[in-house]
């Protein structure tokens, strides 16, 4: 399969009467459909050509409706722009109709005597001390276009004990350039942290709400590696949801994201 750049992918955005449309590529695709990191990173990119000169990301909530599939229109609104932050919802359709309903919002530094930093990296290993996570061909399409290195945590279906995974990731395209779209794609890459309890029998899972909070004004990566940890809360009558972080490679954290997520099977 001939993997389409990640760049490639944004580059391909058109605009649109009301915003921007694209078609996305099989190799980007979650079964028929693009999974929630790409979404998300498409709906970022949309607002951020619509309205251009925004102040830093500072959190953003997106809702998986229905799927992002065949040509997508990105149709970003300003909700309200202030002295300091900038609300801007953007809604993804796909042919069958909204897939993503997405609140995004941008905020600059203000002065503050505050300086709280308390999410502690884990104890890890660098990426090249670690084995591969994704299992070629099982994994969907998508985690092609991503580099991964197991810390903690178990494969999918393996009957795992602990709802738990610790994933360095990166994308294979190193010349990307570090941009927040990028790191959205990456930070819904790995599977739900209730996979790994499963057995191995057919199951599909739908992610249904992602909440994100950022931690720095802006992101950084020489190596592009991102250490990506996500831990199961509960997993129960057909949804779970789970608490996820991201680190960069010096162990700063840059984000803090909740989701909830559909268990079929």
């Amino acid at each position: 399969m001939t993997l389409t750049p990640f760049q490639s992918l944004l580059d391909a955005l058109i605009p649109a009467a009301d915003g921007f449309e694209a078609v996305l590529p099989d190799d980007w695709l979650q079964g028929r459909t693009a999974y929630g990191g790409l979404s998300a990173a498409l709906c970022f990119e949309a607002a951020q050509r619509h309205v251009g000169d925004l102040p830093p990301l500072r959190s953003a909530q997106f809702a998986f409706i229905g799927p992002s599939s065949g040509r997508l229109s990105i149709v970003p609104t300003v909700l309200r722009r202030g002295k300091s932050t900038v609300f801007i919802g953007v809604d993804l359709f796909g042919e069958a109709g909204l897939a993503v309903r997405g609140l995004l919002c941008f905020g600059a530094n203000r002065a503050s005597s505050l300086n709280l930093e308390n999410v502690p990296p884990p104890e890890m290993r660098a990426p090249d001390q670690c084995s591969t996570y994704f299992q070629l061909p099982t994994a969907p399409a998508f985690t092609r276009h991503f580099e991964s290195r197991v810390v903690a945590g178990a494969q999918p279906k393996s009957s795992a004990k602990d709802a738990h995974i610790l994933v360095w990731l990166r994308h294979q395209d190193h010349t990307a350039p570090t941009t927040m779209a990028s790191l959205l794609a990456l930070g819904d890459g790995l599977p739900p942290a209730a996979m790994p309890l499963f057995d191995d029998v057919p199951i599909s899972v739908s992610t249904m709400t992602w909440s994100i909070d950022l931690l720095v004004d802006a992101i950084k990566s020489e190596s592009g590696w991102w250490l990506i940890e996500t831990r199961g809360e509960t997993a129960k009558d057909g949804y779970s949801a789970q608490n996820m972080t991201i680190w960069d490679e010096d162990g700063v954290a840059v984000a803090t994201m909740k989701q909830t997520v559909a268990l079929f099977g």
